[in-house]
């Protein structure tokens, strides 16, 4: 059963920097591709950035030179660092894992999910 579970969200003044992480478990880690998205209230779930099995990486265009993704096979985790941050960036962000070494920016690609965690920036 593979589990990942998010932390590092909170409330942060536009401007500010976070750094999200995501443990996983249940499988072998560095095999796969990871992902981080992210849900608004009343908003479609959005693409925030992915990384492969090899490293590299890919970013949704809203977020390309403010936020950086980076893995650490062997804590088994992915995190997510975000700068620069302004209202707009205001969801939950959730972890995800493919059953697949490539990257991906589509939802369904994505075989297993986190619960998330808020991040919530003032203006």
């Amino acid at each position: 059963q593979v589990q990942l579970k998010e932390s590092g969200g909170g409330l942060v003044q536009a401007g500010g920097s976070l750094r999200l992480s995501c443990a996983a478990s249940g499988r072998t880690f560095s095999s796969y591709a990871m992902g981080w998205f992210r849900q608004a209230p009343g908003k479609e779930r959005e693409f925030v950035a992915a990384i492969s099995r090899d490293g590299i990486t890919y970013y949704g265009d809203s977020v390309k030179g403010r936020f950086t993704i980076s893995r650490d096979n062997a804590e088994t985790t992915v995190n997510l660092h975000m700068k620069n941050l302004k209202p707009g960036d205001t969801a939950v962000y959730l972890c995800a894992s493919r059953s697949s070494a490539w990257i991906s920016n589509v939802e369904n690609e994505y075989d297993y999910w986190g619960q998330g965690t808020q991040v919530t920036v003032s203006s």
